[in-house]
């Protein structure tokens, strides 16, 4: 089936569930999906290797061929309209866990997912509009919720945000972001609203992680987190344009990430916040938060940022 792979089209094998063009999508109960039986076959990580020689040469997606080469996700819907999952667990995937894909009116309610090795993203909607992620409980081998529009050329020529999307009420535990924006930002990323999260378990990397490169491109803008509490091994707020060391002609915007009311109990540091000299992180606020056990001071280089009412160890800045 025609899909993206880390943002990027062509034709992959069918995820385990997939609908492609519906509406009125649902995947409800408190049953257990497995794939774990998929890992004999389902293999392969090597993007750069497999397809992105295919888009630098021009190929057509339709023609972009990797089925067998790279992994598919979980569960995915494709241009559908509501859609609706809920309730479900989601055990041994070998990819992304679940992955809307230009869709409209997500909701994303009540599912656990399980931690089942690299890559094993929570839920990563990619382009869609009109996104819900309420009380889910998130163990992942990645980002719990990562947020997405496409990779390089291909984000830009399709030009489709990610954008409105609501995370309330929400654990989660992994290696890298509860929330992150990118690094497959080149559509676009807007109007993100994270409320009354936490951590659980070993933590996670980072509360919010921001990431993409001058290769990449693209915006990220009005981000809002209230209410963060737990523990980060990390940062809690990593923002950075040199994501992967790539660089190119097409400079990353980031403006407007408001951090407020955050509780954490440990963290490797507060802000890591890395913009270019020639596009700096416009209009970042932490604010009314408190960070105890912080291991680092903040690192901050082209960044445009304001604290108020904000203690690090017992001492406020």
């Amino acid at each position: 089936m025609q899909t993206r792979y880390e943002g990027l089209e062509c034709v992959n094998r069918s995820p385990m569930i997939q609908a492609s063009g519906e509406t009125d999508v649902a995947i409800t109960g408190s049953g257990r999906l497995d794939a774990s039986a998929t890992a004999a076959w389902n293999r392969g990580r090597n993007r750069a290797g497999v397809l992105e020689p295919l888009v630098a040469r021009g190929v057509p997606p339709a023609h972009r061929i990797v089925a067998g080469r790279l992994r598919t996700a979980m569960v995915e819907t494709v241009g559908c309209a509501r859609v609706l999952i809920r309730a479900v667990t989601l055990v041994g995937s070998p990819f992304w866990q679940i992955h809307p894909t230009l869709c409209a009116d997500v909701t994303v309610e009540g599912v656990t997912t399980t931690d089942s090795g690299p890559n094993s993203d929570g839920c990563d909607p990619e382009s869609c509009e009109r996104v819900v992620i309420r009380s889910c409980t998130f163990s992942c081998g990645d980002d719990n919720v990562a947020l997405k529009s496409g990779r390089d050329e291909d984000g830009r020529r399709l030009g489709v945000p990610c954008r409105n999307v609501v995370i309330v009420g929400c654990q989660g535990e992994g290696r890298f972001g509860f929330i992150t924006c990118g690094s497959e930002q080149s559509g676009g990323i807007e109007n993100v609203f994270a409320c009354a999260n936490r951590s659980f378990g070993r933590g996670v990397g980072h509360a919010l992680w921001v990431k993409s490169n001058s290769r990449r491109g693209g915006y990220t803008r009005n981000v809002n987190m209230d209410g963060f509490r737990g523990r980060v091994l990390d940062a809690v707020a990593a923002v950075t344009m040199h994501y992967d060391g790539q660089s190119g002609a097409f400079p990353p915007a980031f403006d407007g990430i408001h951090l407020r009311n955050l509780a954490v109990e440990s963290a490797g540091a507060v802000l890591d916040l890395d913009g270019l000299e020639d596009s700096r992180i416009r209009n970042f606020t932490l604010s009314r938060s408190a960070f105890a056990d912080v291991g680092a001071a903040d690192r901050v280089r082209n960044a445009d940022v304001v604290r108020s009412d904000v203690t690090v160890n017992g001492v406020a800045l």
